[in-house]
């Protein structure tokens, strides 16, 4: 039988035993945060520098945007950094990680884009490739955070033939497969940067 003049006493043992418990949890918690924490304060050597030497004066000045700043007639050339595939085996299709390096020469903000001018010659009307706009996928310091870079993300557009059931060659992107194609050190002839509208 239960002794119900006993049962408020063991309800108040009961709760001082888990009071006890977490408070020895707890205490256990600290010790073991406190043996994995610095005895002091990390000294830096140097002191590390706001990247803030391409921001405008105030931030929303939009009066040195540059725009166009690379033309048709007067083209950019820049230098192939790296080209890395940035999609697993089985993905559907292809897209690049492309840096290319401008050495500080051709600047640009957020939300702008590049145009690239494939190398050749237009079959169908025998002149030179016309331009083609990728949105630049870095921010105005590039990858490397020096402003002397900066990168494109491009997807390899390619045609799958149903009768020949396999990628027309004669129907591939110009453009998009000769920066895929791309190695480090090759040239890349641009325009730009354009657009204003989408500035971030």
């Amino acid at each position: 039988e239960t002794d119900l003049a006993s049962a408020p006493i063991n309800a108040q043992i009961v709760r001082i035993r888990l009071a006890t418990m977490k408070l020895a949890i707890f205490a256990a918690c600290v010790a073991s945060a406190a043996a994995f924490a610095p005895a002091s304060k990390p000294a830096f050597g140097t002191a590390i520098k706001a990247e803030d030497f391409l921001e405008a004066e105030p931030y929303y000045d939009q009066s040195t945007v540059p725009v166009n700043v690379y033309k048709n007639k007067a083209p950019f050339e820049g230098k192939i950094v790296s080209t890395k595939r940035i999609v697993g085996p089985q993905a559907t299709g292809e897209t690049c990680h492309i840096i290319i390096d401008h050495d500080g020469d051709f600047p640009y903000w957020e939300g702008q884009s590049w145009g690239v001018i494939p190398p050749g010659i237009n079959e169908k009307n025998g002149k030179p490739h016309s331009v083609r706009l990728y949105s630049i996928a870095s921010s105005r310091y590039g990858d490397d955070m020096t402003g002397k870079t900066g990168s494109l993300c491009v997807r390899r557009a390619t045609y799958w033939c149903p009768e020949l059931k396999a990628d027309d060659p004669a129907k591939k992107g110009i453009c998009s497969n000769f920066l895929c194609d791309t190695k480090p050190g090759d040239a890349v002839t641009m325009t730009g940067p354009a657009g204003k509208v989408m500035l971030m």
